[in-house]
């Protein structure tokens, strides 16, 4: 062992000696049912916690006040008091600690038991209903108004009654816009959150932005109208529906469709900034140069008439201060990308409203075109409740594969299904989503196989996919496919993540069984993340199956304890996360 021990001291920088030992791997039971298993990482007093949170969130009445009721309770007792009872109930259960030196010995905890962690600073400004809706629609119109124009899409437009974006929300964080120094500031905290993430994580670790926080929310309204007026456009030309590579077309194909209105020197120089390779267009427009460089996003979006020949805008007006607001938001996510990938920390772009979410997807694959030539960096982040959901995945997988650049996604079934019906409803456009949960769970399932199909050859190590997912039966599912496709549980290809506090029984026995497993771990003060912690309360009430398991293994575990004279029992972990 002395001798092992100076080879390895001695050994050169990024060669590994071989350990004396395999690490610790336990079977991994697909029932989801021992409580030893799911609960060895805990002290009998979180389990007692836990249980008793549990609890609470099968009162109906409780969850639906749970907001008025913290805050009385602060009143009442006082801030001190407030948060030692909060430390120990809801704060201490789904929440990690303050700050990064609090949250230490639970990250490395949840590591020495083969789990990873996400990093979230979670904490939330705590306004009024009126105050978020005169926010939003301050912040969604440009400065020329919100005037109809021919072959506007409604949906990209801003509506009073669902200005608030936390409306039927109970599983998502909310930016509203205030200001570009606001923007600032949460770039700013996504950085400490990358310093906390490569300080403690030891390079396993990932960290969640969402693009709302870094930007004016008018600006992914208007370009996210533009990506689906251009797909429209292809309609006109080629047919069929979806996006550009859908279609394989080539710049001859559109010569040959515009006939002699090719020939107009302005329509010449349309055609030559659309992006093609030898499988057909890629992009209608330039977005790197777009992304990259001063360019006018007027001028840009601009595409010839099948008519007239004639140069048609299919961006709304936007003025000169507005497009710096833009640049300001790509620098802003430039700036979080790059120092994650100089802390070797990946990045996970979350999902957001289907009326931002085009921009989001563009912007996010751009970076990946980017940032992903030689290893994964930034992820994008797939609602599975939306219908369209497959065919983006396909044909973002094919632009990978087209242009070259690793492929990582999170796959989740979505936290805005409520919010997005009624919007839809109201406004009188085409429910985006799908019509049941169990059509739901078809769509992610189907996006899944799709993925993993796709696992072979030379994309073998260049798909990488997160299944973010509280239910049983898609984890058995996709380590189903995993095995059909012979993809190993420490291939780096599939890993799986829910939150902290929540479905310890799936997390910790695939973590200790060797499949590459994470916790989502949101930290902050106990105060201003109290509307994290009212979401969580609302989350839980909405799976009381899944609560009435969980609660029953927990029991189960107590009593185990209590009656094997283990009541004291420490935890202490020696698995190694993939």
């Amino acid at each position: 062992m002395a001798l092992l021990r100076r080879l390895a001291v001695n050994a050169p920088r990024g060669v590994r000696m071989l350990s004396a030992s395999p690490p610790t791997r336990d079977d991994l039971d697909l029932t989801f049912n021992s409580p030893k298993d799911a609960f060895k990482s805990k002290k009998t007093s979180e389990l007692v916690r836990a249980y008793l949170v549990y609890q609470i969130c099968s009162f109906n009445w409780i969850v639906e006040n749970n907001d008025m009721l913290m805050k009385r309770l602060r009143q009442v007792v006082g801030k001190k008091l407030f948060e030692v009872i909060m430390k120990a109930t809801f704060y201490g259960q789904f929440v990690a600690g303050e700050d990064q030196n609090n949250i230490k010995p639970t990250i490395e905890r949840l590591r020495s038991f083969g789990v990873k962690s996400i990093l979230d600073y979670s904490v939330e400004e705590d306004i009024t209903q009126e105050e978020a809706e005169k926010r939003e629609v301050s912040a969604s119109i440009s400065t020329f108004g919100d005037q109809e124009e021919e072959g506007q899409l409604k949906q990209y437009h801003v509506e009073q009654r669902f200005a608030d974006r936390r409306y039927k929300v109970t599983s998502a964080r909310t930016y509203f816009y205030l200001n570009e120094a606001s923007c600032e500031k949460n770039m700013e905290a996504f950085m400490k959150s990358i310093d906390a993430v490569a300080g403690i994580t030891k390079s396993t670790g990932l960290m969640a932005v969402k693009l709302t926080a870094l930007g004016r929310p008018q600006l992914l309204l208007q370009l996210s109208e533009v990506i689906m007026r251009a797909r429209s456009y292809m309609h006109e030309i080629a047919g069929g529906t979806g996006n550009v590579l859908t279609h394989h077309k080539t710049i001859e194909d559109i010569q040959r469709y515009l006939g002699d209105l090719s020939s107009k020197p302005e329509v010449q120089e349309f055609m030559k900034k659309v992006t093609s390779d030898k499988e057909g267009i890629v992009h209608l427009f330039p977005w790197s140069n777009i992304l990259d460089k001063d360019m006018g996003l007027s001028d840009s979006f601009r595409v010839p008439d099948p008519k007239t020949g004639q140069m048609r805008r299919l961006i709304s007006q936007i003025s000169p201060k507005e497009e710096e607001m833009f640049r300001n938001m790509l620098r802003r996510l430039n700036n979080i990308i790059k120092v994650a990938n100089d802390h070797d920390v990946r990045i996970m772009i979350d999902a957001e409203q289907t009326y931002f979410q085009p921009a989001i997807s563009r912007i996010c694959l751009e970076m990946m075109r980017r940032y992903n030539k030689d290893k994964f960096l930034v992820f994008n982040t797939y609602q599975t409740y939306l219908k369209n959901t497959y065919n983006e995945i396909v044909t973002d997988l094919e632009q990978a594969q087209r242009q070259n650049f690793y492929w990582g996604a999170k796959l989740v079934r979505g936290a805005y299904i409520e919010q997005e019906r009624a919007r839809a409803a109201a406004m009188g456009y085409e429910d985006p989503t799908c019509e049941s949960v169990e059509a739901t769970t078809t769509s992610f399932h189907r996006c899944l196989k799709e993925i993993l199909s796709r696992v072979k050859n030379e994309n073998k190590d260049r798909l990488g996919i997160m299944v973010a997912s509280h239910n049983e039966d898609t984890v058995r599912y996709a380590i189903q496919l995993m095995k059909e496709h012979d993809i190993k549980p420490d291939a780096k290809v599939v890993c799986f993540g829910q939150l902290l506090g929540m479905c310890d029984h799936i997390t910790f026995p695939l973590g200790q069984a060797g499949y590459s497993a994470y916790k989502y771990v949101p930290y902050g003060p106990v105060v201003e993340v109290l509307p994290y912690l009212s979401r969580r309360a609302n989350e839980n009430r909405g799976f009381l199956v899944k609560i009435k398991k969980e609660k029953g293994l927990l029991l189960k575990e107590i009593l185990r304890r209590v009656f094997t004279g283990q009541i004291f029992y420490k935890p202490v972990g020696h698995y190694t996360p993939v």
